[in-house]
């Protein structure tokens, strides 16, 4: 199985094997509220899943850490994908995902997403977190 893509949001819905975003596509998040905060977010996943790999169980993982590699969020699950009635032999099919959550941040810095499929790495992706032109930084 292979992560197509994996992209940062402010909140986001798979329905329909569509993914739905709000504010898709950042890189840098700007706290104006001061820290430690908290903040939503979203990540939108897009697998694909080959025909010799439908029907069996596989393990999803996507793992938030900062740059001291502590861990900021964690959220695991499984996926089966079956085979629909008509599908062309060999046909891999592309599947969407939508994890919403609340992001604790006690610093500014840089952070990875990383996410994992069976337990290897599939794709990775940084990003920012900086504070607003109000906001003292905590030494």
């Amino acid at each position: 199985m292979e992560v197509e893509f994996l992209i940062l949001a402010d909140a986001a819905q798979a329905v329909g094997g569509k993914l739905y975003m709000l504010g898709g596509g950042w890189d840098v998040l700007t706290i104006n509220t001061g820290f430690p905060s908290q903040h939503p977010f979203a990540i939108g996943l897009g697998l694909s899943v080959p025909w010799n790999e439908t029907n069996q169980r596989h393990s999803i993982t996507v793992e938030i850490t900062d740059e001291d590699g502590q861990q900021a969020a964690l959220m695991t699950g499984q996926l089966e994908v079956g085979r629909p009635p008509g599908l062309p032999a060999g046909q891999a099919q592309r599947v969407v995902i939508a994890l919403n959550g609340v992001l604790g941040i006690e610093k500014p810095g840089n952070f990875v997403i990383v996410a994992k499929v069976e337990d290897q790495e599939a794709q990775r992706i940084q990003f920012r977190i900086v504070p607003g032109p109000s906001v003292a930084v905590p030494s």
